[in-house]
Parts: structure tokens; C-alpha cells; sequence
């Protein structure tokens, strides 16, 4: 990349390299040099791994659709990061999640969760809004067995400040029999 390409994509507030061909395989230090970007999009592409973010501003990190299996390298935006949208990669656990309490909106759908601890690990993101889980096997087999009115007022229970869940807005009827639920 020329110095003078450089300097613009280093003064972008959105940078997409979304489905980029040949597809990204790796988030390299070149990341690094968008310290203007509020918007990193890096979507349908082949990364397998967060790379660091050290010293970016990012407001919102689009990664759906690559291979990702974990969550991490996210204490490098933790201060800014508001948005993570991983749909449709291979992650099974949450763990990193934590890393970036300030998000409020993620989107995690059609990947590999199945157990309620998982949810239960989006309780360090306080501000967490809007929350999409569809596709995954936690969904998926709820679903199936005609049970999705469960399995909403469960992530309910779990995170009762949530607006949103798989893109259905939360009732306020929803929210008081979430609240009724017993522990578990």
C-alpha cells in the first residue's frame, strides 16, 4: 500500500473490507493504522482470529461470516466498542465478551452456542440492548420443540434490560413474567 493510500485509509471513519477477494485470512498489524475508523467491517471473509485492536476507536466490529471460534482481543476498544456483530461463525462460548462492557448491541446468531451459561456471561455487558441469538442451537432447539416463548423469557430472566431479542422488540408483559420465573 502507497503512503498516500495509507494516509486515507487512516483517516476513514468507516472502513469496509467486507467479502474481500481474495478473502482476508488475518487481521495483521495494518489494522493498527486505522485509528480514525469508528466502523470496522470485515465481514464474509476467512479470518479465524480477533487480531489486536490497540489504539483504535472503533464504535462497531463487524466479523460475521468469517471462522471465528472465540471471542477475543477486545480490551484493545474496550472503551469505545458499542456494537459486535459475529452472526455465522463457529463460536460456541462467550468468554472475551467481558472484555468490552460497554457493547450494546450484539449480534451473535447462527453460530455455535447451546449452553445458558453463555447467556448468562452477557451479564458483564450492563448496557447490553439488542441481542440476536437466532440460528444457534440454544434457538434452534427450543424452535423445534415449539418453545421459543420459553426460551425468550429465560434470556429475559438472564438479561433483564434487554430491548430487543432476535430482532423482536421486548413487550412489557415479557419483561414481568421474566421477572416471575424462579431461579434456577
Amino acid at each position: 500500500m502507497s503512503k498516500q493510500k495509507g494516509t486515507a485509509w487512516a483517516a476513514m471513519e468507516m472502513v469496509n473490507l467486507c467479502g474481500a477477494c481474495p478473502p482476508i485470512e488475518r487481521m495483521d498489524s495494518s489494522i493498527l493504522g486505522l485509528k480514525a475508523s469508528r466502523h470496522l467491517a470485515l465481514s464474509t471473509n476467512s479470518i479465524d482470529k480477533i487480531g489486536p485492536l490497540t489504539g483504535l476507536s472503533l464504535e462497531t466490529l463487524s466479523m460475521g461470516r468469517n471462522c471465528l471460534k472465540r471471542i477475543e482481543n477486545l480490551e484493545g476498544v474496550a472503551p469505545t466498542l458499542r456494537q459486535l456483530w459475529i452472526s455465522y461463525n463457529s463460536i460456541e462460548k462467550l468468554v472475551g465478551i467481558e472484555k468490552a462492557p460497554g457493547i450494546r448491541v450484539l449480534y451473535a446468531s447462527n453460530n455455535k452456542i447451546r449452553d445458558w451459561l453463555e447467556i448468562e456471561r452477557l451479564t458483564a455487558l450492563p448496557d447490553l440492548e439488542e441481542l440476536l441469538l437466532a440460528g444457534n442451537p440454544l434457538h434452534s432447539e427450543a424452535a423445534a420443540a415449539g418453545n421459543l416463548t420459553a426460551y425468550r423469557l429465560e434470556v429475559l430472566r438472564r438479561l433483564p434490560h434487554l430491548k430487543k431479542l432476535d430482532g423482536i422488540p421486548i413487550e412489557v408483559e415479557e419483561k414481568e413474567a421474566a421477572r416471575a420465573l424462579p431461579r434456577l
